[in-house]
């Protein structure tokens, strides 16, 4: 089955954003032995969209395409879609349903170009996003079956676990199930976790499961991706997969799956309080800490130093000062 991701945005064309949803639909793909045969870029341009989608139709049975999928005017992936099917868009009144009330539970009214991104095109297979204002939908444009995803990467990467990749394998005559497993780890380098871990695949019947490192500083993420004839049989491979990945890497897994570390630090802290006094870091720490959803009220500040040793007592004074707050 040929395979083709299409990436839109003009921030991707640009290189002003870093394209890691491409990276990551790709490795998925191939973990569960869906290859990847063309990678294609496009900005949030009407004619290159079109043409790209004629290009994609003419060579590949599958496209996924990523973006494009938001409120604005520049967001053109259903527009496009509708017009290359040759049908109009019609609204998906359960989708836009699910819209205002995802505002109303957050008191907070919707803006009205968020009804755009309930309009699909007519006769489209409706692909659900359980974490976002994006829902994703599928079409055949000339023979070949598009499957369109938001750019937000945790809501892409939900989809396409929980909905694109079982569609896919369906499609291949590849039964079963799958899932990938991901345990983040700090203070062991890569070829040392393989040591660690070395025979964990003979743990599971053949082909079942894949082992693989990806290094992200500072971090390491071991991904086991399990195949199995259905979830029970699935979840029975990695039962003890998981067990044991815990019990060698022991304390240098810090999160697991969508968990970060960052995240991990503040849920650890409960009702506490945290400050940050940073040497060498540029405040680096404190950028990454007050990102976390709830770190708002966990997060008291933070101090960004020089070396100490290089300003003495003054620097020293300034941190305890910080403590004793």
């Amino acid at each position: 089955m040929r395979i083709e991701i299409l990436c839109t945005g003009d921030e991707i064309l640009s290189g002003k954003t870093i394209n890691t949803n491409y990276s990551h639909i790709a490795r998925r793909l191939v973990e569960v032995d869906l290859g990847v045969a063309w990678g294609t870029t496009v900005g949030d341009d009407r004619g290159a969209l079109q043409a790209a989608f004629r290009q994609a139709a003419a060579r590949a049975d599958v496209v996924i395409v990523n973006g494009g999928l938001g409120p604005t005017v520049d967001d053109l992936s259903q527009e496009v879609a509708a017009e290359a099917v040759g049908v109009p868009l019609v609204l998906h009144a359960p989708w836009l349903e699910r819209m205002e009330g995802f505002y109303a539970r957050r008191n907070r009214p919707m803006p009205p170009n968020n009804r755009k991104q309930a309009m699909l095109p007519e006769g489209a297979e409706f692909i659900d996003n359980p974490i976002g204002t994006a829902c994703g939908f599928a079409v055949t444009i000339a023979d070949a079956r598009f499957y369109f995803t938001p750019g937000v990467p945790r809501e892409m990467r939900r989809m396409l676990d929980e909905q694109i990749i079982p569609r896919l394998l369906a499609k291949a005559g590849l039964a079963g199930v799958t899932r990938l497993k991901r345990f983040h780890s700090f203070g062991v380098g890569e070829s040392r976790a393989d040591q660690m871990l070395a025979g964990l695949e003979a743990m599971a019947p053949p082909g079942a499961v894949k082992l693989g490192f990806q290094a992200h500083y500072p971090q390491l993420e071991t991904k086991l991706a399990v195949r199995g004839p259905d979830a029970a049989a699935l979840e029975a491979i990695l039962a003890p997969l998981e067990a044991a990945v815990r019990q060698r890497l022991g304390n240098f897994i810090v999160a697991e799956d969508e968990q970060t570390l960052e995240g991990v630090v503040i849920d650890a802290l409960g009702e506490g309080r945290l400050a940050v006094v940073e040497t060498l870091t540029g405040g680096g720490i404190a950028q990454r800490l007050v990102q976390v959803p709830g770190a708002e009220t966990r997060f008291r500040r933070g101090l960004v130093l020089p070396p100490l040793e290089a300003h003495g007592a003054a620097a020293v004074a300034q941190a305890a000062a910080l403590r004793a707050e």
